[in-house]
């Protein structure tokens, strides 16, 4: 792949986001224009998507996590809901892949980078420090809790800012803490 063909693949992929973005139904961009040239199938579509999505949560976890380094899983979560605030034609659009995939094919790749994410998720929450099915399930919890109120049309810069308020954490949410603080400087 040559330089150019590179970045006209990023502006395909870009105006896909946008129509995607615009229309919040959940459906494949196709009639944009360079779609066909510039990517093989749907999958390498939407393997295109989960990796613009993902570059944008890696980023919004990072950023709140330096914002909230107390309670890790509120604001991983929060990054979350915010990602899909920022993105919410593509996590429509993963969504409907995951949940009715067309292909075995599709399905398959599907599962493996939801149960990927979830794992992410939850290792940067402090959850996990593997890749077992527990760190998965945590993962879950995590994306669960962010979807709970998510607004689809809070999709504009402003939106994405606005933050939850911060809550007092209880005792258990201490002593939660306070256990993985020494679970991480036994390990």
């Amino acid at each position: 792949m040559t330089w150019s063909t590179f970045h006209r693949r990023g502006d395909v992929l870009n105006a896909v986001v946008e129509t995607a973005d615009r229309r919040l139904d959940g459906a494949l961009p196709l009639d944009v224009p360079g779609v066909a040239e510039r990517f093989v199938d749907d999958i390498d579509l939407i393997g295109a998507l989960l990796l613009k999505w993902h570059a944008r949560l890696s980023g919004n976890i990072e950023q709140a996590l330096a914002h909230e380094p107390t309670d890790l899983e509120s604001a991983v979560s929060g990054a979350w809901r915010r990602t899909a605030e920022q993105m919410p034609g593509v996590r429509l659009l993963v969504d409907r892949a995951t949940d009715q995939p067309q292909t075995e094919e599709m399905a398959a790749a599907m599962q493996r980078a939801r149960h990927a994410e979830r794992i992410r998720l939850a290792q940067a929450a402090g959850l996990a420090n593997d890749a077992s099915g527990r760190a998965a399930a945590a993962g879950a919890r995590i994306e669960r809790a962010a979807r709970e109120g998510l607004s689809v049309k809070a999709s504009s810069p402003a939106a994405a800012s606005i933050r939850p308020p911060r809550s007092v954490p209880s005792d258990r949410d201490r002593e939660s803490f306070v256990r993985r603080i020494k679970a991480v400087l036994a390990a």
